[in-house]
């Protein structure tokens, strides 16, 4: 494992951890997309198939069931705690997330390294993934206002893909037989998403104001 993987990991961690602390401190889930919240539950689930076959190690399968565990439990909060539940913006929340997952795995389904069940899932995983913040931002922009939490929450996730992205350069440079261009490409694209809210997120910072976004 390298320095920038690492860094991703950490700092993907500390996105979910800022949004459990949102969730569980303030009992509250104002400014998060549940819709988001289950596209990530289904791509840990369907890149993490592996935990049944393989073992790379002691840290890779623990930081697997901490992200399962994780996002699970975040869907879990939001549609079925009696308080957190009643927060939820679910008139803000309206983008169809199922065609981002149908056209994730029609893509996985042309676009894969190897036509395996494993593999066609890991792609369907990296593509769904790519894609699964824009519930979350299209929320953040109808609602204008964003809570400092739930700013620095996408703020970290968004940097934990731009992590990934010097990772695979890296390794690039360093092994012989990487391959793993459709994460790349996705992890590129994805983090291009990202742009516009970075923006309006260091103005905010810069200013030591509160971050808006344009409806």
């Amino acid at each position: 494992m390298n320095i920038f993987r690492f860094a991703g990991d950490m700092t993907h961690l500390i996105s979910i951890l800022v949004l459990l602390l949102k969730i569980y401190a303030t009992k509250s889930c104002s400014g998060v997309s549940l819709k988001t919240q289950e596209l990530y539950a289904l791509v840990f689930l369907t890149r993490y198939l592996d935990l049944f076959t393989d073992f790379i190690s002691v840290y890779n399968t623990i930081m697997k069931l901490v992200f399962i565990a994780s996002s699970l439990a975040i869907v879990w909060c939001m549609r079925m705690h009696r308080v957190v539940r009643r927060s939820y913006d679910k008139d803000l929340d309206t983008f169809r997330h199922y065609f981002l997952i149908l056209a994730s795995f029609i893509l996985a389904l042309l676009v894969h390294e190897k036509f395996t069940f494993q593999e066609i899932f890991w792609a369907f995983s990296i593509y769904l993934e790519a894609l699964a913040i824009l519930p979350q931002l299209v929320l953040l922009q109808r609602s204008g206002n964003v809570d400092n939490l739930t700013g620095q929450y996408v703020f970290f996730l968004g940097a934990y893909r731009a992590f990934y992205i010097l990772n695979w350069i890296y390794r690039y440079f360093t092994e012989q037989h990487f391959s793993r261009w459709i994460a790349c490409v996705s992890g590129i694209a994805q983090t291009a998403l990202y742009a516009d809210f970075f923006y309006y997120y260091f103005i905010s910072w810069k200013n030591n104001a509160k971050l808006q976004l344009p409806a």
